[in-house]
């Protein structure tokens, strides 16, 4: 075999990486602020950014190029600050203004628009791989989108980036942290988590941090720090112990392995928005007022109390138990309808009692309609005559057995909560059995959180120990199917002996009402005793049975409207959204350098520090995450600001002035404009980290406002040595702007601008958009249930994000999947794209509507295609363009008219209304040509 010299060139590097990196790489060496060179054609320059630029152009016997026309130069900014194009009125508005400074007035105004953070956020959420579900094979849904607001909030109030980042670190352990700061500290709860059954907790609890240790290199440091997790670095000066120091900042928040399939995994918190403080301030006011109301009329209270107890002596009260949130209440011997044979009653504790032989059941109607994330109590009196059968089920006679089922097993009282036995399900029974032939009054609970943690049982008023025979509920066990009593999935489940008092409530029962609803008697045998003889929680008892049922009219409104009250305080605060936030261990967790990487081999145990290349941090006391993040925005710190504005860059120009973003290391590439990068970095700094500040210097230069048209150089011969094309194939010395396709997100969002559609409105929960219909079935995923209406028509940045099956619109045109960090834009070009904006509902949908927005808008032919080209393009179109474009359209009126009914079926996509006004043949034919407009290259580019 005989090696080349660029063979041997690689085995270099290979070999001396690591010699080269602690010699001193350029990465780990702090940016000095270099002077601002000299150029030949100072009057090209319009910012020190163009001076870097056309200084290397110089030498390397290239010029710019002319900038590009004043649309073109506004579509561009437009897009690349918020993520959108100007509008027809907008060009026209900037056309008009003839003063020098118009286009930085323009820039002005997009970067103070609530969209530029929405833009911004974007881009962050795929580096912090943000998204709705937790991912895995159970992918189950989370609740995270407060955090995404905040970051969209931060973008738009120009956060400084060194608050930005500190507050994301560490917000929780800033003095007096606000709920907006502990908020911020999501960006380390946003990785994936894993619900399965056969988990090992503690080798995901590993992986957990390991994922923050790599998000954090990649975003602040741009370093492959994961490669030390099993060994040392191969090329960077990272020591595996570096690794694990490194990794200690992390590893102190008290979180268990195993996520929780559905919901956020603890430590979160409640997050309520500003219109939900507001409605609890409100009501907290009205509370206390009505508590100061009654407060007013105690001693009449007392009064009044003292009566009604001596007359229980004369009468006993009729059966008193809580009714808040009670959905039924079920007096076998009224209600119901007995199936399988002749009604039966005998004596109860409370009525009549219905008596069941194993065959004959009831069926009591549609109550206990419960679901996945519903709370609810089953309050039941029972005389088992035996060891097994159902009391109450709501479930199917399939081999699935979905639903609910609370029945006795071999005499142990027994929940299932059912979608698919056995893989999703969730069965819990006591440890006590019950002893037949005698009453038993039963309560069981359950309190939506999925898991078998949230299901509790009391017998005969105390709580009950229970034993978790099943965990695995991934999905919700809500059935068509009725209520019923004594029967289950089928006759072998039929109950034997009697039944009395069904209660199903909406709520989670206290033990305190589980304790009266066990014991009818009580209230006769508490009054009778002296107040003084009384315990305080008899006394509460007594007050809250008075109140209910003994009390005047008017005293037991005022108690309702109090109860009702606190009712709303409670469903406000149980609707709070929660957010997943980073919190610290009191006791601080140790860490050991992991042999090969390995969750349980454990080596040397190390303390927090960051890797050692950067000089020694060590300090007297334990450092924590605050430390970690002042220290990423110190000046000690040669990359963060490096690597913060190489994104903005790559953001604007498609490629950052380092190409690899990622990896600012040995192995990545080299700047191609060192001094710019570090001119930019320390301005950054100087600015005060200010954002949007950098953003307008890159976009108000002459090397942004460039054209992109490769035709102005001509085309290159072979023998055209010193033509652009030649010398700077990638236009990595930016001799022209760089001409790039939209994101994804752009792509979409543009169409529904376009068309009218689109719903501006900033935050909230996450919206789910037009998708395939089954998207999903095939990996066994929850059925995708669209949204409606104006959700249908947010921006991208709030669609519903499913890490295992992310919508298919948008991974088409190269959206991030968000399993994992990523920095790095990445763009293809394939087929699948032009069918997806021909096809998809949300295109041909829009499509449609602007064909009526135009058609209403204007009469001629002309006018319409002009109006649709300018909102699709921006630019007015060519007299040669709009004749193709009036062809075409005459082309769509003849085949509509030769099969109206495609063009029924074409306007038939999508919910937005169609108005009967329209011709359908005639409106199929804009719309048709409106689709064309937005599968042009030039719509989807940013020129």
């Amino acid at each position: 075999m005989h090696l080349k010299r660029t063979d041997f060139v690689i085995l270099g590097l290979l070999i001396a990486g690591p010699v080269f990196a602690q010699q001193g790489h350029w990465a780990f060496v702090p940016p000095q602020r270099p002077a601002v060179p000299a150029v030949r054609d100072l009057n090209w320059c319009r910012t020190p950014i163009d001076r870097f630029i056309l200084a290397r152009l110089e030498r390397e016997g290239l010029k710019p190029s002319q900038p590009a026309d004043r649309i073109t130069q506004l579509r561009r900014v437009s897009l690349d600050l918020t993520g959108l194009p100007p509008t027809p009125a907008e060009v026209d508005a900037f056309l008009a203004d003839q003063r020098p400074d118009a286009y930085e007035e323009a820039v002005d105004r997009l970067l103070a628009s609530p969209r530029f953070g929405e833009r911004m956020a974007l881009r962050w959420l795929d580096a912090a791989r943000y998204a709705d579900t937790n991912g895995y094979q159970s992918d189950g849904e989370r609740i995270m989108w407060r955090w995404r607001d905040w970051v969209i909030h931060a973008y738009n109030s120009n956060m400084p980036f060194d608050r930005f980042t500190i507050e994301q670190f560490a917000g929780d352990l800033l003095p007096n942290a606000t709920l907006d700061q502990r908020i911020a500290t999501g960006f380390n709860r946003n990785h994936r988590g894993n619900g399965e059954g056969g988990v090992i907790p503690e080798e995901y609890a590993v992986e957990y941090v390991v994922d923050r240790v790599d998000t954090t290199a990649t975003v602040w440091l741009g370093l492959t720090v994961g490669c030390a997790r099993c060994h040392e670095h191969k090329y960077d000066p990272l020591t595996q112990k570096d690794y694990y120091r490194f990794f200690a900042f992390f590893n102190n928040v008290p979180e268990h392995g195993r996520a929780i399939k559905y919901g956020n995994s603890p430590p979160f918190i409640l997050t309520p928005t500003n219109d939900q403080q507001e409605q609890l301030q409100k009501l907290d006011q009205e509370i206390a007022q009505a508590e100061r109301e009654f407060q007013a009329r105690l001693p009449e209270i007392e009064k009044l109390q003292s009566q009604w107890e001596k007359s229980l002596h004369k009468s006993a009260p009729r059966q008193w138990a809580p009714t808040r949130q009670q959905q039924v209440h079920l007096p076998l011997y009224a209600k119901g309808k007995f199936v399988g044979g002749t009604p039966s009653f005998g004596p109860g504790v409370v009525g009549l009692a219905a008596s069941f032989d194993g065959n004959r059941f009831i069926e009591a109607g549609n109550y206990a309609d419960f679901g996945f994330y519903d709370k609810f109590s089953f309050s039941v009196w029972i005389y088992p005559t035996a060891e097994t059968g159902a009391i109450l089920s709501r479930t199917a006679e399939t081999p699935r057995s979905e639903g609910i089922d609370l029945r006795i097993h071999e005499s142990k009282l027994q929940l299932n909560l059912v979608k698919r036995w056995l893989d999703d399900a969730l069965r819990v029974e006591t440890k006590t059995k019950l002893a037949l032939n005698t009453w038993h009054h039963v309560v069981a609970t359950y309190d939506g959180s999925r898991v078998a943690e949230g299901v509790r049982f009391y017998i005969d008023g105390a709580p009950a120990e229970k034993t978790v025979l099943l965990d695995e509920l991934n999905q919700s066990f809500a059935t068509k199917e009725v209520l019923r009593i004594g029967s289950g999935g089928g006759p072998a489940t039929r109950f034997k002996g009697r039944i009395d008092d069904v209660r199903v409530y909406a709520s989670v029962l206290s033990p305190d009402e589980t304790a009266w609803l066990a014991n009818s008697e009580w209230i006769t045998s508490v009054a009778a005793l002296a107040p003084g003889e009384r315990t305080k929680l008899q006394s509460s008892k007594l007050r809250a049975c008075f109140l209910d049922i003994g009390a005047p009219p008017e005293i037991r409104k005022l108690h309702e409207r109090i109860l009702n009250l606190r009712e709303q305080r409670q469903k406000l605060v149980e609707s709070f959204p929660t957010t997943m936030v980073m919190q610290e261990m009191l006791q601080p967790r140790d860490t050991f350098v992991l042999i090969r990487g390995e969750y349980d081999k454990r080596g040397a145990k190390v303390t927090p520090g960051v890797p050692s290349v950067f000089g020694n941090a060590v300090r007297t006391r334990h450092l924590n995450r605050l430390d970690l993040a002042q220290w990423l925005v110190s000046k000690d710190n040669p990359l963060t600001a490096r690597v913060a504005v190489n994104r903005m860059w790559q953001m604007l120009f498609g490629t950052g002035i380092v190409k690899t973003v990622d990896d600012f290391g040995v192995r990545g590439e080299k700047p191609s404009h060192p001094e710019l990068l570090d001119w930019l970095a320390t301005e950054f700094i100087r600015s005060g980290w200010d954002v949007k500040a950098m953003l307008r210097l890159m976009v108000t230069s002459a090397t942004y406002r460039q054209s992109s048209a490769t035709s102005d150089f001509g085309f290159p011969t072979a023998d055209s040595k010193n033509h652009p094309q030649t010398l700077d194939p990638d236009n990595r010395l930016l001799s022209r702007a760089p001409r790039l396709r939209l994101s994804a997100e752009a792509i979409r969002d543009q169409a529904l601008l376009a068309s009218g559609l689109l719903v501006e409105r900033i935050g909230g929960p996450s919206v789910r958009p037009y998708q395939p219909a089954g998207i999903g079935k095939d990996l066994g995923a929850d059925p995708y249930v669209q949204d409606h209406g104006d959700k249908l028509y947010r921006r991208s940045v709030y669609t519903f994000w499913k890490r295992t099956v992310a919508p298919p619109n948008m991974m088409t045109f190269d959206a991030a999947a968000r399993e994992t960090c990523v920095v790095r834009e990445s763009r293809t070009n394939t087929p699948l794209q032009a069918l997806t904006l021909l096809n998809d509902v949300t295109y041909v949908e829009a499509a449609r509507v602007l064909a009526q927005r135009v058609m209403q808008q204007a009469n001629s032919p002309k006018e319409r295609l002009t109006l649709a080209f300018r909102a699709i393009i921006v630019r007015p179109p060519s007299e040669s363009e709009l004749r193709l474009l009036v062809n075409g359209l005459n082309a769509h009126l003849e085949e509509f008219q030769r099969n109206p009914a495609t063009a029924k079926k074409l306007l038939s996509q999508g919910e937005a209304p169609l108005p009967s006004q329209f011709d359908a043949v005639e409106l199929a034919a804009y719309a048709a040509t409106a689709s064309i407009l937005l599968n042009l290259d030039e719509a989807i580019t940013k020129e």
